[in-house]
């Protein structure tokens, strides 16, 4: 049997990409937030809503209770994320769109796209449930903290972003199919997401509107 490189590595996989997860999403929210002026509720209340929206929803999805609402653990890192997002400001005049924080968002994207696929394959759903809850887990978070800001949210209409989620779920479906144990897996899964959206931001990639393709009558 093919030993878990992952595992041995870094411990429990779940465990290991929620909590980057967290702490990544609740920073990117909370800068998010603090550049349109919130207050510190308002902050928190954002920063935490990226974090746990996504989680939230994959689990309702898998009918069980959300992780968040079972173990102070998963706020507390929330609560570490918007901290750090204070910090950021304090020291940076734009902390959202820092590459510390276009880093963080990545990462972010990446670890809760893993998170997602683990949970989903552990439910025994269909190889799309796979690609869809991990994809929800990974863009639910942002698409809420949108909402909340009052702005479409930015997955739906620019950026190369809830696609590199579904490259990263698919990666994970291929490895396991391959014979990856499952922390390996998990791995890949975040190695690609993180991978695809740093080259994304990097050269500007976005998927193509109609108005792009010429199909539509001006």
């Amino acid at each position: 049997m093919s030993q878990d490189l992952f595992a041995v590595l870094f411990g429990d996989p779940f465990a290991v990409m929620n909590t980057i997860g967290l702490v990544a999403f609740a920073l990117v929210g909370s800068s998010k937030a603090i550049r349109e002026e919130f207050d510190l509720l308002g902050i928190t209340i954002v920063g935490l809503a990226m974090a746990f929206a996504g989680g939230a929803t994959r689990d309702l999805l898998v009918t069980r209770t959300p992780l968040a609402l079972q173990s102070p653990i998963e706020i507390s890192l929330g609560l570490l994320g918007v901290g750090l997002a204070i910090s950021l400001s304090v020291v940076l005049p734009q902390p959202d769109t820092h590459p510390i924080s276009l880093v963080a968002d990545a990462i972010g994207l990446a670890a809760f796209t893993a998170t997602g696929a683990i949970v989903a394959s552990g439910a025994d759903v269909s190889a799309f449930g796979v690609v869809a809850i991990a994809t929800i887990n990974a863009v639910g978070g942002g698409a809420l903290a949108d909402i909340l800001l009052d702005r479409a949210p930015f997955i739906l209409f620019e950026d190369f972003y809830a696609s590199c989620a579904v490259l990263g779920a698919v990666a994970y479906l291929v490895a396991g199919v391959l014979g990856a144990a499952g922390g390996t897996a998990a791995g890949i899964c975040a190695g690609v997401t993180v991978g695809t959206r740093l080259v994304a931001v990097t050269y500007d990639w976005h998927l193509p509107s109609i108005q792009d393709l010429g199909l539509m009558n001006r």
